[in-house]
């Protein structure tokens, strides 16, 4: 057995590995409970076909497929974003909006909710002349 024979046994069974794990995440995709499960396996399952690329690219000597995984990583890293902004709030803290567009109230909702950012400088304004007037 030679070196190069050695090295490509090792490279087709890490492309079967890859393929199986790929096979996983495709179903934790499906199955995940939560959104974030599903986000990090996309993220993932672009990360292993990326590196399955990778390893066709040298096992193949074709140099334009590593070309064709920087372009996929590209896709994959906007992809991921662009689902992560969709599914994650960006300030979980904040009132939801109803159809209208109109704050809810608290008295509709049962929540309740502060329409102030308790870090803005207005609110410790606020609650320092609130502070001194009691005293």
């Amino acid at each position: 057995m030679t070196v190069q024979t050695a090295y490509q046994y090792l490279y087709g069974g890490a492309l079967i590995v890859f393929l199986i794990l790929i096979g996983a995440m495709v179903i934790r995709s499906i199955i995940g409970p939560r959104s974030t499960d599903r986000i990090m396996s996309v993220n993932m399952l672009g990360t292993m076909t990326i590196c399955a690329i990778a390893i066709l690219s040298f096992l193949l000597h074709e140099g334009y497929l590593a070309d064709v995984a920087l372009i996929y990583a590209m896709i994959s890293f906007v992809a991921v974003l662009m689902m992560a902004s969709m599914f994650i709030p960006a300030k979980p803290g904040r009132p939801r909006l109803d159809k209208e567009g109109e704050r809810r109230n608290s008295a509709d909702t049962g929540e309740k909710t502060d329409q102030r950012d308790p870090g803005s400088p207005a609110c410790s304004q606020s609650e320092e002349a609130a502070g001194r007037s009691a005293k």
